[in-house]
């Protein structure tokens, strides 16, 4: 990363943070993924538990791996044998002492974006886990809410489409169609404007490019 985007990314950051601040959120900056996972870990209680979904940021600064192997009670809904195990995990996640999870976007003036398939992400996003962790990388920023809303639909969910086997419009142009097919992965658009209790929801906004 040039030194440019070092900067750009900085000075963008001050602005979210303030500005998440603002709506009750607690809000970090890490200028890369090693002071970012630092940070992160500072968040969790040792012991507590913790679970995730769509939380690739969290993978790419080894956040998930740290918490399997560190003191805490992993809710790692990958390690099901089967369907129901799976689902039985997932519910196990909205009752977690901590909720890791990635942002689709966010607005600089400080709301985030967020879009399910199934819902378990942004079901615990809005309710259930006594905190959400949220991290994300400064390419999720956008200008506006309208901007947000845009990445998450025309960027962020046709590259996650990309992982998963079914067939959707997006998974095949990569573009996305506005679908309704059996398969669609936008099927719940969260914005979150404030959070409520203060502090609930916290921010590590990492300086490079994470995610989709």
């Amino acid at each position: 990363m040039t030194e440019q985007m070092k900067k750009y990314y900085e000075k963008r950051a001050q602005v979210l943070v303030k500005n998440l601040k603002s709506r009750h959120f607690d809000a970090f900056y890490c200028p890369d993924a090693a002071s970012a996972l630092e940070k992160a870990l500072e968040l969790i209680p040792e012991g507590a538990s913790v679970g995730w979904g769509g939380a690739l940021s969290a993978q790419q600064i080894g956040l998930i791996d740290a918490v399997k192997n560190g003191n805490y009670a992993a809710i790692d809904r990958d390690a099901a044998k089967t369907p129901e195990e799976r689902n039985a995990l997932l519910k196990r996640c909205l009752t977690a002492d901590v909720f890791l999870s990635g942002a689709n976007a966010l607005s600089l003036d400080g709301e985030m974006v967020n879009i399910d398939g199934t819902g378990n992400r942004v079901a615990a996003i809005v309710y259930g886990p006594e905190t959400v962790l949220v991290i994300a990388g400064m390419n999720k920023v956008c200008d506006t809410l309208d901007d947000a809303v845009t990445r998450a639909r025309t960027v962020a969910a046709p590259m996650n489409k990309q992982r998963f086997p079914f067939k959707t419009p997006c998974e095949v142009t990569g573009a996305c169609a506005d679908c309704k097919s059996d398969d669609c992965i936008c099927n719940q658009i969260l914005i979150t404007r404030n959070c409520r209790p203060a502090g609930r929801i916290k921010f590590v906004l990492v300086g490079e490019e994470l995610g989709f």
